[in-house]
């Protein structure tokens, strides 16, 4: 999406900016350093608002596993798409605890499907943030199975993986990063 100028106002730490089909205000933290500094922090912020749910994982750094699942599976248009998704995203780690193998077998071109089905499990149609979420909610993945919202002692579970970093903002819906790849019944 390309902004102009006048499309930007950045009024006592919101920024709001508006188009005629997408308009959102974001609150940033307050800048107190001048100059550079500032103009930094709005371009990392306004970068997290216009990128995408894949480019958000590439920049991320520790979904690169999920980034090359996605690729393999062939499933980086969709996710490029219009959304909005909420992804339940994996990190580098959760996959590193699947057995030894799996990855190298799923992203074979021959497993295409198998690893499509894995993946769109962990996709919702539509944004859904964390405080719209609650304990014993059910959801359907993309792939047409259901997870289960858990809230424990604080903590957000997908099925019996942890939410570890929630609510990352994308402009075609919203990532929430677990500690466990997630396996369709």
């Amino acid at each position: 999406m390309a902004l102009q100028a006048a499309q930007i106002l950045l009024i006592n730490s919101f920024i709001h900016i508006g188009q005629a089909y997408h308009e959102q205000i974001i609150t940033i933290p307050k800048i107190t350093n001048k100059g550079a500094n500032q103009s930094l922090i709005l371009i990392q912020i306004l970068k997290q608002i216009f990128m995408n749910i894949v480019e958000t994982a590439v920049e991320n750094g520790s979904l690169k596993t999920l980034v090359a699942a996605v690729t393999a599976a062939e499933l980086v248009e969709t996710l490029n798409g219009e959304g909005p998704f909420t992804v339940f995203a994996p990190l580098d780690t959760a996959f590193e605890k699947l057995p030894e193998g799996t990855v190298e077998s799923l992203i074979l071109p021959e497993n295409k499907a198998q690893l499509q089905g894995i993946l769109t499990y962990h996709v919702i149609a539509g944004e859904v943030m964390s405080g719209d979420l609650s304990d014993g909610m059910v959801a359907t993945t993309v792939n047409g199975a259901e997870v289960t919202i858990h809230l424990t002692d604080g903590k957000v579970f997908v099925n019996d993986a942890e939410v570890v970093n929630a609510d990352i903002k994308t402009d075609n819906g919203v990532i929430h990063v677990i500690n466990k790849v997630i396996m369709p019944a």
